[in-house]
């Protein structure tokens, strides 16, 4: 061996032992695959299999369907006897109120054949009070009440003033006469009374003299 080679040998050796050892690195533990992740290699169902499972579908299907007409025809049902009991409710709403006014006509129709056979005036006006009296009852049952407001202070939501009359015994606004009852049904106002309201009375100059 010439020098020049025993001097590179040297030149490796000395590198080779400058150099520090590597570290050792993180140790890979590999995990085996979970079952699902490996492909399955089952066979394919049989043509029976799928027989049964379309037979079952179509059997499901035709379940539905049936509840479904079923639902359906129970809805148009209920509909349709909603509808009759609200035609019922509007055509016969005033059925009892008609019934209870039949006597009032009965007695009228009494009153009216005993004016031809007696020229009595009393006992009519005796029969046409109470008349008036069975009608006032019966208005009064179905919850219809008068408005006579005589001597009460004038109420726009009640009243209706025909006119105005000066007054010296009555404050001003003071219904002074009731010209037409009113009637409310169940507290909701039918008919206003018309009724005449009391106004302060005017100054009036007196007259010159001579």
């Amino acid at each position: 061996m010439s020098d020049q080679e025993a001097n590179q040998n040297a030149v490796h050796q000395h590198e080779t032992r400058a150099q520090p050892n590597p570290e050792p690195g993180p140790t890979i533990i590999e995990e085996p695959a979970a079952p699902g992740d490996v492909f399955s290699m089952d066979p394919a169902p049989s043509v029976d299999a799928l027989q049964i499972a379309l037979d079952e579908a179509a059997r499901k299907a035709d379940q539905y369907r049936d509840e479904l007409l079923r639902a359906k025809a129970e809805m148009e049902n209920l509909i349709k006897r909603s509808n009759r009991e609200v035609a019922n409710a509007y055509k016969y709403a005033l059925e009892r109120f008609v019934a209870a006014l039949l006597p009032v006509k009965d007695s009228l129709d009494l009153g009216r054949a005993a004016s031809n056979q007696s020229p009595d005036v009393a006992a009519i006006r005796e029969g046409l009070d109470l008349t008036v009296k069975m009608l006032d009852a019966t208005l009064s049952k179905h919850g219809i009440k008068a408005i006579e407001p005589q001597g009460e202070r004038f109420n726009p939501e009640l009243h209706q003033a025909m006119t105005m009359q000066e007054s010296k015994d009555s404050a001003p606004g003071t219904v002074l006469e009731v010209v037409q009852k009113g009637y409310s049904l169940n507290d909701r106002l039918l008919r206003p009374a018309m009724v005449i309201v009391a106004k302060a009375p005017e100054d009036r100059p007196m007259p010159a003299t001579d």
